[in-house]
């Protein structure tokens, strides 16, 4: 048996390599574990040194894909991605021409810098409040949206992950180092190509549904029930409720205002604001808990914590048992005098109301609750609430949002101006966030796929596999007859349609790890340029519209929008040619054979 092993390694690497992408297509079991099958196939067969198998975790792009999620995540606990959302839905309420364009460009722009998963969750239920503005089916933004933040990635070597890794193979292979922004003229070209068939033709294949549009929307759903209070001494006192900052967020929506006696609900937004006002709303916990630490104003009964107490935010379900049910909120079991606050009520598809302090408890009511961890754990089992969590949620650290931004810009500067790796950089910022607690570590930790770093990292091991398995230079041993007489051109389209075609089948990182190296010796062999092939690999890998599984990004917007298979198909299988061929050209002039 180790004979045979031995003797044919390259074509039992390439039925490795088979199996494991029948793994991928099958979806049996998720990409990280089939990737790890893979990795420990090769080790098995003695393709794979221990030593080689180890040395992947040095590779420095997998680190450089988690410090950037780190920073993804900065601007997300900052609220920088939300304000953004923020001023583009206020701006879509006056002119939604306007803030389509402005989504767009800022899309495409931010996409370069930013992870695209946490930005595509953050931008589809605007994208679904500006169809509405612009009466059109959320269907003809959606997908759109995720085939921008694919456009926007392609135009540094920071804008997707997939850059960053077949960066970290060619340099593995012993090819220079890509900077930040030596792919962005090409990422550009690929941008307006993309941007210019999604305007002209693009639009009119989209398909024209609402069927769960109206979900992504209904934020009430996904918002607790509360009432703030405006404090003595707050600066919102004298301004316009609509005017004030802290309330005007996106995750926000007033729906009365209670002044005395007095109840508004109409225009509330002109009403100028006094002392004592309470505003009832319907806000995210993030928000709920942003207001709470604020100094202007007080959420429903919440008091300060009392000397040496460490409290604790749960979320907590009423059970359909008598003792909770039918009680107003104040009036749950052990609360008076307890110091623990209830902050807000969530009831599927209904209205508590109509204030907080009236609200009646009914089965399945979810509670925000915040307080010692005894004294919860009391009220809970004295009102027999179940499902009692520890809120992930935490506040919006606002006042360090341009923290936030500089850690970020600071790493796209020094690595553009060559002062530091990447990696480097990226690292002294996460410190430097960590320190100046923009996030806290544990957020810090939990914004990192753990999946796509377990994936990546089994992925580098096959690659090494397969090149000490002598499958890599089998392959280009088969293909080069059939292209060493070809042009330049044409071994770059047939280096980019294979990344392309093998991406719309399985994961783009694993499509970038195993064709990387297969460019690189297939450039070496022709006499071509490697270089100018390993980025017919990063562009042909990234650039997935045809289906829904190629990229996370069409997988999301896929469940969202309530699109079928065809749906992508029809739109993106055009974009592919189109934007392959454009980018097969600028890479041709960009990087002369």
């Amino acid at each position: 048996m180790a004979e045979f092993l031995s003797n044919h390694s390259a074509l039992v690497g390439l039925v490795i390599i088979a199996v494991v992408f029948v793994a991928f297509v099958i979806e049996r079991y998720p990409p990280e574990v089939v990737a790890c099958g893979g990795a420990v196939a090769f080790l098995l067969c003695g393709y794979l040194p221990a030593e080689e198998m180890t040395a992947v975790f040095s590779n420095p792009a997998p680190i450089t894909i988690a410090a950037m999620f780190v920073l993804s995540g900065t601007l997300i606990r900052t609220g920088v991605l939300d304000a953004a959302a923020t001023w583009l839905v206020t701006r879509a309420a006056r002119n939604p021409v306007a803030a389509l364009v402005a989504a767009g460009a800022g899309v495409v722009f931010a996409s370069a810098f930013l992870n695209n998963t946490p930005l595509v969750v953050v931008l589809l239920p605007i994208a679904v409040e500006i169809a509405r503005k612009l009466n059109v089916a959320e269907t003809k933004l959606l997908m759109p949206l995720s085939f921008l933040t694919i456009l926007g990635g392609t135009c540094s070597m920071i804008g997707t992950s997939t850059n960053l890794l077949v960066d970290g193979v060619a340099r593995n292979q012993g090819l220079p180092a890509f900077s930040i922004f030596e792919i962005t003229p090409i990422g550009v070209v690929t941008a307006v190509v993309g941007l210019l068939y999604l305007s002209l033709i693009g639009w009119r294949l989209l398909p024209s549904r609402s069927d769960l549009g109206a979900k992504l929307s209904e934020n009430d759903q996904d918002s607790y029930f509360t009432e703030v209070v405006v404090l003595d001494g707050a600066s919102a006192i004298g301004k316009p409720l609509g005017e004030v900052g802290a309330l005007s967020s996106r995750g926000i929506r007033p729906v009365a205002l209670r002044r005395g006696t007095e109840t508004l609900r109409r225009d509330i937004a002109g009403v100028v604001l006094r002392k004592a006002d309470r505003i009832v709303m319907f806000a995210s916990p993030e928000e709920i808990l942003t207001l709470r630490a604020s100094d202007g104003f007080r959420v429903a009964r919440s008091l300060p914590a009392r000397q040496g107490e460490e409290r604790v935010v749960v979320e907590a379900t009423v059970a359909p048992h008598r003792r909770g049910v039918g009680r107003g909120v104040w009036e749950l079991s052990g609360l008076s005098g307890s110091g623990t606050a209830v902050l807000g009520v969530r009831r599927h598809r209904h209205v508590p109301g109509p204030s907080l302090g009236e609200t009646r408890l009914r089965p399945a009511d979810r509670l925000l609750l915040e307080g010692s961890a005894d004294s919860i754990a009391a009220i809970s089992e004295a009102n027999d609430l179940v499902g009692v969590n520890v809120s992930r949620a935490r506040r919006f650290r606002r006042e360090k949002a341009p923290l936030a931004i500089a850690a970020l810009a600071a790493v796209i500067l020094v690595s553009a101006f060559g002062i530091t790796k990447i990696q480097t950089a990226a690292f002294v910022a996460i410190a430097a966030i960590l320190l100046l607690r923009v996030i806290d570590a544990d957020e810090a930790w939990r914004s990192i796929r753990g999946d796509l770093l377990i994936l990546i990292f089994a992925m580098l091991a096959i690659g090494t596999g397969m090149e000490q398995a002598g499958t890599a230079q089998m392959i280009v041993d088969a293909v080069t007859p059939w292209i060493e007489n070809a042009p330049h051109l044409v071994v770059l389209l047939v280096v980019y349609a294979l990344s392309s075609i093998l991406t719309e089948i399985v994961t783009n990182n694993a499509v970038a790890v195993i064709v990387t190296p297969i460019a690189i010796a297939l450039g070496a062999k022709l006499g071509i340029d490697p270089r100018s092939l390993v980025v017919a690999v990063m562009f042909g890998a990234s650039a997935s519209f045809a289906t829904p599984i190629g990229y996370q990004t069409n997988t999301l917007v896929y469940a969202a929008g309530n699109y079928r298979f065809f749906d992508f198909v029809k739109v993106g299988l055009p974009m592919n040619i189109i934007v392959g061929i454009a980018t097969t050209i600028a890479i041709y002039f960009y990087y002369p054979a």
